[in-house]
């Protein structure tokens, strides 16, 4: 077809695009594939499945059926270029700049302090901008939904969603709400406001009309790539002949499941028929008994469809309706809603799919058509188990689906249990009907369907059948447990473990519908409406009021609360930045999409593409390595193994690229360079390893400690006498789990290597924490002066201690071409986190002694942590473990050790905190143990809070009164409930800042003053997010007397600063803004005499004066560092520079029938020691997002999960799951203690980046007090082993009750429920 066939709007403009699929690895995608096919680099790639929502961008389409334009946010990534025929696409681009104007979306969000590395902010900034397009006063829980398919690894959410209640119709979030305006919008190329015309342009981009009538074409349009052919019909007569045609070519319309199997699982198809075109698949059409939706409706428009027709229909009607609108508020985020189909979801028959259940039992139909006519078959087992009697024949589609209404008598439930309460899959669901015989509370039929717990859609007919004629009652209840177990079983080794957690599930479940139906019974209107004689004189079981908060559904509420930090002196000169809360230096430009990143640097003519050949074999010797089917590919330059490099390849024991053998899955064996990334991954696939198995192959702790595999010597430290203080007292001997953590920033790893034409020199463009880092291993691999290699850092998205030294391996390796043109890597998702490592997993083991009043005399704590394959940084992790473990407690007797056990899974590495979050996990439990022995744990309380008040005094009345009183409303709450339990918890912290050497803490920086009065600061600090290059301007702007405006920072540049130090240990701030000082110091002091001759002058008359004097104006100023040392031989030493002192308190509610939880109606508070902040919104984002982090590490992010062959499973936003943006605490309160003056730091302030990881455990030690309740209350032991992270499978599973019971003991024993 000629091009305008090819024709799509993007941010008002004509995109025509010369290979629209297949012609690239990420199939034929709009926005990331490399290299770009739009130069548009605000729309960034994190996951590639969907699940992170950082592509977010908004498509515009003609409604066939209503024949209106529909906007709708979708991640970019699952987006074909075809699909896009006809649609308008609103990147963040589009929306505003800082060039021209920006959106009140944008400023907003920067403005709230809602960025921080700034790579998920376009995203966020696109599903708010969507929602506004459609509703431009949302609703507080369309903002929540809106929002729920967008990750963020650094702010903790908090204000990203305070920015959004500025535009929430009942929300308190603006002081000038009802005007129009926000208080926010008060930029100079802000816009004015919201509604009205005038905002229309070019913040909202309507749907040009001469697109719109493009799409009306009932042509069929065919778009052949290099490999696949899509293929889109007009009519759906043209449909029903392709099928016939090409029988086994899937119909795609979302692209929500084969996008992400054909990226992860490498799924092809030849050809692929998009039917998005066919107004008959989207009709929606009602009768009497139901209603009828077409197959290509999406998701959010299924539900609101059925949302009218709840809000229209009698509620006995809707009981179905109501189910599915149960679950698709929760099924995956927004933007997959908008693109997947329903008739996608059915006929995909995922395990786990949400609706199916429900659609099954709720007798739904599918209308089924094909050229020789129509059909309808059942939505049964039969068809869910993908029966060829049962499915559709390859030449018929699905054309539509009936869902009739639900009767009088009839109730229809769904349940689900997931990791997350929203944008996650499912562990276990349930679809449940039942319907009773008229007037009386007799079975008639009974329908029980479950997703999760087998290969399929499973449904107990069985067990229903056996159950027909059954009274609703108690005696029901326990046979139809018993039956559902015996029909629903699953085999020890089932897919996805978790065997004991899904089939308790299955039963409780079952007793919550249950008692939802018992409930309704006893509503007026039903049984008790008629009279007693038609029920045969039978009682009605009675429910406990305790009962029925096991029917609630945690609610997704917008968070509340208030952050408290001092204001500066009122002496203190108005443009004297420091201690003000000021923006984010990049907060605008993230929010705009103008912050560029490693890889939106844009691409070069002849620009070569890496992909890494990674080993399949845990602990193998390497054969054979074949690269000649690699290298006969089109566009395949080169493959680079270890015989290519002229330096070293890296350290004896920790290779760049593999020599001889292999000892992980995920090891770098060699790399592809190609012209394009696509043909690298390509031939990747091409390349062949032979191997041959070593023993032994270790993957646990306990392995390791069972072969003696250890990485370095053990770390010990002891003070007292241990042994002897032990035979005075009572003693407990536990032991502590402690999972791993990934990293998941949002930017994975990224480098781009420039060689220069002469003199071997390299420009290299990394994502970084260490860039001299990455310079020096670069030098000694290519045998080259470290001189000539400069690395570049603008800005880095997420680090989190994981781009210390990895980057390091990738510059090495992607230099090692460095006589190639332009070469560059970008890790995906999958490959970053099976090669890079993440946090150390631990094992602890202590021994503590204590006296009957709790006071603890001794502590002999034992800890091993899973280093993985190579030393890395596992022997400085051992010994901050050691050092930082004692936290804030003071026990006179006590004895640490460590020790790093090798395996055969990739090395763990540096990670926010560096061990302190796993070392005083264990602890902090030991204090627990010992005060549940003692008595109640509000004894743990009291004591904790005398910690807490020698640590920060000036708080502490307030929570103690606080804590004390609440503690009292948490006792009653629980007396009043069975099923749902409260904790409360409250943890003080120690956090030691800085290296324990001093020669990490020195500093440097490079200040500029050009003839016209502007600044130019660099320093050796690498912004991350947590915005040291706002910081260093402060202290430039306070020092020189000169506004902020008047500077700038361009880069961290190993050719400007030398000999840098990483970025990390919550150091970055102090020791660059002592050398930032210096400099301006210097250069002030150059000036002092022009200064006191024109005292009057202006700043740019005295630096105009100093250059006509020929007076200096560039200083280097330097900082020497904090002293700090360690002698590990003697015990001894001072090895850290202060200390940060701070508390957290946390209350949660735990749903005890299905292990979820919640900060619900509940609250954390956190009270942080800084001295003088620097920047107190800065610091408090950092300390809210910090203790979000934490709070997945000990709450959602499930460990790492592995085959027994040691290949990692969870490669992904799907398989695992960060703290989402329904985690919050719904009142989430910061405060910093009022300032204080520490000689030794920068203006006195503190470094927080870290410290705030640990105060999430906060959350952990609520829900185990929650869980310890349940326990007490059920006659179960308390103490139990503590394993991090409290997922609801260990929640769940430790609250233990009668139907773990019937689980576990294959005796089944007699029960009854505790009426």
């Amino acid at each position: 077809h000629p091009l305008p066939s090819k024709m799509f709007m993007i941010n008002l403009k004509p995109s025509w695009l010369e290979t629209p699929w297949g012609g690239h690895y990420h199939g034929g995608n709009l926005f990331l594939d490399r290299p770009f096919p739009v130069r548009l680099t605000g729309t960034k790639y994190a996951c590639g499945r969907g699940g992170c929502g950082a592509c977010t961008v908004m498509v515009s389409k003609h409604d066939p059926v209503s024949r209106k334009i529909r906007h709708f946010s979708v991640t970019a990534c699952l987006v074909p270029i075809c699909s896009l025929y006809g649609a308008a696409v609103t990147t963040v681009e589009g929306v505003g700049s800082i060039k021209t104007r920006l959106h009140p979306v944008q400023e907003r969000i920067a403005k709230s302090h809602g960025t921080q590395c700034g790579f998920c902010t376009p995203g966020m900034v696109m599903s708010m901008y969507t929602l506004l397009r459609n509703h431009p006063q949302p609703s507080e829980e369309q903002l929540m939904e809106a929002l729920g398919g967008n990750l963020c690894r650094c702010t903790g959410y908090r204000p990203i969603l305070e920015s959004g209640r500025t535009f929430c119709a009942e929300s308190s979030g603006c002081q000038q709400k009802g005007r129009g305006k926000c208080c926010l919008d008060q930029g100079e190329n802000a816009a004015s406001s919201l509604g009205g015309e005038s905002d229309v342009s070019p913040g909202f981009c309507p749907l040009p009309e001469q697109v719109c009538t493009r799409t009306h074409t009932l042509r069929t349009l065919t778009f052949h790539g290099e490999r696949v052919t899509w293929i889109s019909p007009g009519t759906l007569k043209d449909l029903l002949e392709l099928k016939v045609k090409h029988p086994d070519a899937p119909l795609i319309l979302g692209n929500t499941s084969l996008g992400p199997a054909k990226k992860s699982q490498g799924h092809f198809h030849p050809v692929l028929l998009s039917p998005a075109r066919i107004s008959e698949l989207s009709m929606v059409s009602t009768t009497s008994e139901g209603l009828t939706i077409g197959a290509g409706c999406s998701l959010a428009q299924v539900k609101d469809i059925l949302a009218g027709r709840v809000s229209e229909l009698p509620e006995e009607k809707t009981q179905t309706y109501r189910a599915l609108l149960k679950h698709l508020k929760r099924l995956a985020g927004q933007q997959i809603r908008n693109m997947a189909s329903l008739g996608g979801h059915i006929m995909s028959r995922h395990c786990y799919s949400d609706l199916n259940p429900v659609l099954a039992v709720g007798n739904t139909a599918l209308n089924l058509m094909s050229k020789e006519g129509t059909r309808q078959i059942p939505l049964d087992r039969d068809f869910l188990a993908g029966l060829a009697s049962a499915d559709l024949k390859p030449e018929e589609i699905l054309e539509s689906v009936y869902i009739p209404h639900s009767q009088r008598w009839e109730f229809v439930s769904a349940f689900r249990q997931a990791q997350c309460q929203q944008n996650a899959l499912a562990d276990v669901t349930a679809g449940m009907r039942v319907l009773f015989q008229e007037g009386t509370d007799t079975i008639e039929d009974l329908s029980l369907a479950y997703g999760g717990v087998g290969d399929a859609t499973i449904s107990a007919q069985k067990s229903c059948q056996q159950l027909l004629g059954r009274h609703w009652n108690e005696p029901m209840l326990d046979e139809a447990c018993r039956l559902l177990l015996d029909e629903v079983s699953l085999p020890g080794g089932a897919p996805g473990g978790s065997v004991e957690f899904k089939r308790t599930l299955v039963v409780s479940f079952f007793f919550k519908f249950y008692l939802e139906v018992l409930q309704e019974l006893k509503k007026p209107g039903k049984l008790l409406s008629v009279p007693v004689s038609a029920l045969d004189g039978r009682h009605f079981p009675e429910i406990s009021d305790r009962f029925l908060s096991a029917l609630e559904d945690f609610p997704a509420t917008v968070p509340q609360g208030v952050q408290r930090y001092q204001s500066v002196d009122s002496h203190q000169a108005l443009q004297d930045p420091v201690g003000r809360p000021i923006m984010h230096l990049s907060g605008l430009k993230h929010a705009t999409g103008e912050a560029i990143f490693c890889d939106d640097i844009p691409t070069v003519d002849k620009e070569l593409f890496m992909a890494l050949v990674t080993s399949t074999r845990a602990h193998a010797k390497i054969i054979s390595v074949d690269l000649s089917k690699a290298l006969e590919l089109p566009g395949v330059v080169d493959v680079i193994t270890a015989e290519d490099i002229p330096g070293t390849n890296g350290a004896e024991d920790d290779r760049l690229l593999a020599v001889d053998k292999v000892l992980c899955v995920g090891q770098i064996v060699c790399a592809v360079v190609a012209e394009t990334e696509a043909q690298a991954k390509r031939a990747v696939e091409e390349t062949k390893i032979a191997y041959e198995d070593l023993e032994p192959v270790i993957f646990t702790i306990e392995d390791a400690i069972k072969h003696s595999s250890f990485l370095c010597p053990e770390k010990k430290l002891e003070q007292g006498n241990v042994e002897k203080a032990f035979e005075e007292v009572d003693q407990i001997v536990e032991e502590v789990h402690v999972g791993g953590q990934e990293h998941f920033y949002m930017e994975t790893q990224r480098v781009l290597v420039i060689p220069k034409t002469e003199d071997k020199e390299l420009d290299i463009y990394v994502s970084t924490q260490d860039p001299a880092h990455v310079q020096k291993t670069v030098s000694s691999t290519l045998d080259i002066p470290i001189n000539r290699i400069t690395c570049h850092v603008k800005r880095v998205g997420g680090g989190f201690g994981g781009k210390v030294g990895r980057p390091a391996v990738l510059g090495a390796i992607a230099a090692v071409g460095n006589w190639l043109p332009h070469s560059s890597c970008l890790l995906d998702r999958e490959d970053d986190m099976l090669i890079t490592g993440g946090r150390h997993p631990l094992f602890g083991k202590y021994k503590v002694g204590f006296m009957n009043s709790g006071r603890i005399r001794a502590l002999d704590i034992e800890c091993f942590i899973n280093g993985g394959c190579t030393l890395d940084d596992s022997e400085l992790v051992t010994e901050f473990l050691i050092l930082k473990m004692e936290n804030a407690y003071k026990i006179h007797n006590l004895r640490f050790r460590g020790r790093a056990c090798m395996t055969n899974l990739p090395s763990n590495t540096a990670f926010r905190g560096f061990g302190f979050p796993q070392g005083t996990l264990v602890t902090e439990s030991c204090i627990t143990a010992v005060a549940a022995k003692c008595g109640p744990s509000a004894r743990k309380g009291k004591a904790v809070i005398k910690v807490v008040t020698k640590l920060i005094k000036p708080s502490t009345n307030n929570l103690k009164s606080s804590f004390h009183s609440r503690r009292m409303q948490v006792a009653e709450f629980n007396k009043k409930n069975y099923w749902r339990k409260r904790g409360l918890a409250v943890v003080p912290m120690k956090f030691s800042v800085g290296f324990a050497a001093t020669s990490f803490h020195q500093a440097a920086a490079l200040v500029h003053i050009y003839t016209d009065g502007s600044v130019l600061v660099t320093h050796g600090g690498n912004e991350l997010g947590q915005g040291i290059h706002t910081k260093m301007l402060q202290v430039a702007s306070r020092e020189l007397k000169v506004p902020t405006s008047h500077m700038h920072i361009c880069e961290t540049s190993t050719a400007t600063v030398p000999n840098t130090i990483a970025t990390a240990a919550s150091i970055g701030s102090d020791v660059n803004g002592r050398a930032v000082q210096n400099a301006c110091q210097i250069l002030l002091k150059r000036l002092e005499p022009i200064i006191k001759k024109n005292p009057e002058g202006t700043w740019e008359d005295w630096i105009e004066a100093a250059f006509e004097q020929r007076i200096s104006l560039s200083a280097t100023g330097y900082f020497r560092g904090y002293e700090a040392f360690m002698d590990w031989e003697k015990g001894e030493g001072d090895p850290f520079p202060y200390y940060v002192y701070g508390a957290a308190s946390s209350e949660v509610e735990v749903d005890c029938l299905t292990g979820a939880h919640k900060v619900k109606k509940i609250r954390t508070d956190i009270v942080m020691d800084a001295c003088c902040s620097l920047n107190p919104a800065i610091d408090i984002g950092q300390i809210e997002g910090s203790f979000t982090q934490g709070m997945g590490l000990y709450t959602t992010e499930e460990e790492l999960k592995y085959s027994p062959e040691g290949v990692l499973y969870s490669r992904g936003p799907d398989d695992y799951k960060i703290p989402t943006i329904t985690d919050v605490p719904e009142e989430f309160n910061v405060s910093l203690l009022p300032s204080s003056q520490t000689p030794l730091t920068i203006y006195s302030s503190k470094g927080l980046g870290e410290s705030g990881m640990f105060l999430g455990s906060s959350v952990f030690f609520a829900i185990a007090d929650a869980v310890a309740t349940a326990r007490r209350e059920r006659d179960i032991a308390e103490d139990f082993t503590v394993r991090s992270p409290a997922t609801p499978e260990r929640v769940r599973m430790a609250c233990a009750d009668r139907f773990t019971e019937m689980v576990r003991d294959s005796r089944l024993p007699p029960w009854a429920p505790p009426f």
